[in-house]
């Protein structure tokens, strides 16, 4: 293990790790608002769009995100839209997760049982009474590990925007790897790198699941 090697470029691994993050976090943002809208849209089956939602959720879960980025990144100029690469990165990212998000919030809305949908109805509470107030509260806790188990696996999903020219963590490590064969420093810097990345997000989540179900939300 060349320490000199690793010392050298470890600035170069934190500039692209906070690409990684920058990216990874708006595509995933984008892709929990995408993924809540669908669920909605499922959960109250809303003439016309839930068979649109369904042929989405279809098609992004069963396409890689390197097919859909080599889509946007190659594909939409030949049909005179510019992008560049960070915008297909965050936009690729917000298309695949927001099919496993939809399914993730779908599952928690559907755990709630109709019961107390009627309860609520016969106190006086209205649509947006029961979903604020009865049905989200419940669902969320039992979302939660999906939710965060998602945010993980869109996270280190980001490895392959390194395809279409993106700087980021595996971009850096092919790179050097390339340049002067240091294949172990390299690689130990990108485990590293995506350690001190995923890590954080999965105690947050646990933390978090357990604080929900000390509320008495959970099971």
């Amino acid at each position: 293990m060349n320490w000199e090697f690793i010392w050298e470029y470890l600035p170069l691994y934190q500039k692209a790790a906070w690409l990684t993050v920058k990216i990874g976090l708006i595509g995933i943002l984008f892709a929990i608002m995408l993924g809540f809208i669908c669920a909605i849209i499922q959960y109250y089956k809303v003439p016309f769009f839930k068979r649109i939602v369904g042929v989405y959720i279809e098609l992004s879960r069963n396409t890689p995100l390197l097919v859909q980025l080599f889509f946007l990144y190659y594909g939409l100029p030949k049909i005179g839209i510019q992008t560049n690469a960070t915008t297909c990165g965050i936009v690729g990212l917000a298309f695949l997760g927001g099919s496993y998000m939809a399914e993730a919030f779908r599952s928690g809305l559907e755990a709630v049982e109709f019961i107390q949908t009627e309860s609520a109805l016969s106190l006086g509470m209205n649509r947006y009474q029961i979903m604020r107030y009865v049905v989200l509260p419940q669902a969320i806790s039992v979302t939660i590990p999906a939710f965060m188990a998602n945010i993980i696996f869109l996270m280190k999903e980001t490895s392959v925007f390194s395809a279409i020219s993106l700087m980021d963590l595996m971009f850096t490590a092919k790179d050097l790897i390339g340049l002067y064969y240091k294949t172990t420093e390299s690689l130990f810097l990108l485990v590293v790198f995506y350690l001190i990345i995923l890590l954080p997000i999965s105690i947050l989540g646990s933390l978090l699941e357990r604080r929900l179900r000390y509320a008495g939300f959970g099971s």
